[in-house]
């Protein structure tokens, strides 16, 4: 396969076949890590991230908490 590095606005873009996307297990509008390895750019998927809210409760501490923040009255249909 081949394909032509363009511009695109201040950036440089590139289209990549769809067989190709397919062949490497790639889906549109998924999230990707792109590096530079050996004069090479290597564009590898994104781990998807989960967090528990056990694990991030464990780092709250006194100095990062906060009080309640009052934003007013209701202004359009809201139940109180």
């Amino acid at each position: 396969m081949q394909g032509t590095i363009r511009k695109w606005g201040n950036s440089a873009a590139l289209r990549l076949p769809a067989a190709a996307l397919s062949e490497a297990g790639f889906a549109l509008e998924q999230a990707v890590d792109i590096s530079v390895t050996r004069g090479r750019i290597v564009i590898e998927p994104r781990q998807k991230v989960t967090y528990r809210l056990e694990d991030l409760l464990e780092t709250l501490t006194p100095a990062s908490a906060h009080s309640e923040t009052d934003t007013g009255a209701p202004v359009g249909q809201e139940e109180w």
